[in-house]
C-alpha cells in the first residue's frame, strides 16, 4: 500500500443491476475488483452507479456534493456508448460544477479505474 496521502475519489458509472437486457453479474464482480484495487492503495473510493432512465444528473448532482473530492472517475460505459452522449456531457459539466477542484479521469474497464484516478493523484 502506498503511504501517500490522498483525497477521496468518485466513481461515475452505470449501475449495471439496472439495465434490463444482459446479465449484470460480471460487471459487477468487475466493479468490486476495482474497488479493491482503490482500498490496496489506501485510496476511498465512493461510487455513484446510474440507471440512464431515472434522473441521473440529481444522482451525479448529490454525489458530487456530498464531500470535496480529489478526484472523479467517469466511466466507459457512460462514454463508449454514443446514444449515451449526453450523459456523459451531463457527467463532465456537472464535475466542473460541482467538484472543479477535482481531476477528471477516465478509465477503460471496471477493473483499471483505481490506476486512472492514480494517474491524477500522484
Amino acid at each position: 500500500m502506498d503511504d501517500v496521502s490522498r483525497g477521496p475519489v468518485l466513481v461515475i458509472g452505470l449501475d449495471p443491476e439496472r439495465i434490463p437486457g444482459w446479465d449484470p453479474e460480471p460487471v459487477v464482480a468487475a466493479i468490486a475488483r476495482g474497488q479493491a484495487h482503490f482500498a490496496e492503495h489506501g485510496i476511498e473510493a465512493d461510487l455513484c452507479l446510474l440507471a440512464p432512465d431515472e434522473d441521473p444528473a440529481t444522482a451525479m448532482t448529490e454525489a458530487l456534493t456530498a464531500k470535496p473530492y480529489t478526484c472523479v472517475v467517469v466511466g466507459g460505459g457512460i462514454r463508449k456508448h454514443e446514444p449515451l452522449l449526453l450523459l456523459f456531457e451531463q457527467a463532465v459539466n456537472l464535475v466542473r460544477r460541482h467538484a472543479p477542484a477535482a481531476a477528471i479521469a477516465f478509465n477503460s474497464t471496471p477493473e483499471d479505474t483505481a490506476e486512472a484516478a492514480l494517474r491524477w493523484l500522484r
